[in-house]
């Protein structure tokens, strides 16, 4: 992991922990990669609840509730699919907030209506306040897309904690 994304991570940490709250993720295309940023944050266990990795569509139904409807109508990498995984998640794991990764991290798997790059995020929060992004990292290889698809995952979450904070 990245200085630079590491960095990131340990400030999404003091973040969580001055607030009492714990993080939990739900990735498909960076399979993980979230979670193992945090956890390389000594003392994380203090501020991240859990990961889930649901790569096939069976794995977001069965571990986070994604409905078969949503993928069959809106595909696995859609903004519809991004809000079921991180409301799954938050609702699974009893944590304060839940991001929520699916994309196309290539270098095949694109269409012209969703191409290589293009990724979904969503992140919710107990507080009721949810969140989307949609990012087309294009003209990136498969490694880019992905650790770029992490920190805009941790910029989000840091944009959700400001929100709920000041809804609060």
């Amino acid at each position: 992991m990245s200085t630079s994304t590491l960095d990131l991570a340990k400030r999404l940490g003091a973040l969580l922990q001055s607030r009492g709250w714990r993080v939990a993720t739900a990735e498909s295309c960076t399979g993980g990669l979230v979670a193992g940023a945090i956890t390389d944050i000594g003392g994380s266990s203090a501020w991240f609840e859990r990961g889930y990795v649901t790569y096939s569509n069976e794995a977001k139904t069965a571990m986070l509730g994604v409905r078969l409807d949503t993928l069959a109508a809106h595909g696995a990498v859609s903004e519809a699919t991004a809000w079921e995984m991180a409301a799954g998640a938050l609702d699974k794991s009893g944590a304060d907030l839940a991001v929520a990764i699916t994309g196309i991290a290539g270098p095949s798997g694109g269409s012209p209506e969703k191409p290589v790059g293009l990724v979904h995020l969503g992140c919710a929060s107990n507080g009721g306040e949810t969140a989307h992004r949609r990012f087309v990292f294009a003209h990136s290889d498969r490694h880019e897309v992905r650790m770029k698809s992490v920190k805009a995952a941790f910029d989000l979450i840091e944009s959700q904690i400001e929100v709920t904070t000041r809804l609060a």
